[in-house]
């Protein structure tokens, strides 16, 4: 499994020059998302967990996961926190036809009303950002500053925990995933992660 954890200039040079990878502030202020949920039992998992710290998240939600779970969808929204379109299948955009991706993308705003979008995987071209954004006035592509490589099964959680202590800054965009693959590290490295970084004096908050 080839990626890497930080998003460095010459990779977001790559994107178009609107995807967002942190947010511009000085404060202590840490952007925690949520990426591939609802799930039923892992995201009120990370809810009880986010009201333990007085945390606030956004979570980019597959639309087919709100069809199934739409109470849980619910709650993110209740208690405080930001959703965000992660597409309603969450298809591979490199291997699905380009109309078909848009009309996914299109498919899942029908049921999770927000302006920011994440794709699946991360990959995103210029031209779709483009075409998207020109579909879908007001969207705002969400990228990254830390991936915390919970899916990545080769990881252990105390490596998650390293990997996003070790990058994160203020204004920092940092991706979990709220789902079975990531479980396993997830339920270890999130606790640690939200203690170490708030004895630091960091605050978690939604993207706006």
């Amino acid at each position: 499994m080839r990626y890497i954890h930080t998003s460095p200039w010459w990779l977001r040079l790559a994107f178009s020059r609107h995807c967002i990878w942190n947010m511009p502030t000085n404060e202590k202020e840490i952007y925690l998302t949520f990426d591939d949920g609802p799930h039923p039992q892992i995201t009120p998992w990370v809810l009880n967990l986010l009201n333990q710290y007085q945390a606030k998240a956004t979570f980019f939600c597959i639309g087919k996961n709100v069809d199934s779970f739409p109470e849980v969808y619910r709650r993110i929204i209740d208690e405080g926190h930001r959703v965000g379109n992660h597409t309603q299948h969450h298809p591979n955009s490199k291997k699905t036809d380009e109309s078909v991706w848009l009309q996914d993308v299109k498919e899942a705003s029908k049921r999770i009303d927000s302006d920011l979008f994440r794709p699946p995987y991360g990959q995103i071209s210029r031209f779709q950002e483009k075409v998207l954004r020109e579909a879908k006035p007001g969207f705002r592509t969400i990228m990254w500053s830390v991936l915390s490589g919970d899916f990545d099964q080769n990881l252990k959680p105390e490596d998650c925990v390293k990997i996003v202590t070790k990058h994160s800054k203020p204004g920092g965009i940092i991706v979990f995933h709220d789902s079975e693959k990531a479980w396993p590290r997830l339920e270890k490295c999130l606790p640690e992660v939200l203690h170490i970084l708030s004895k630091k004096g960091y605050r978690f908050k939604v993207l706006k």
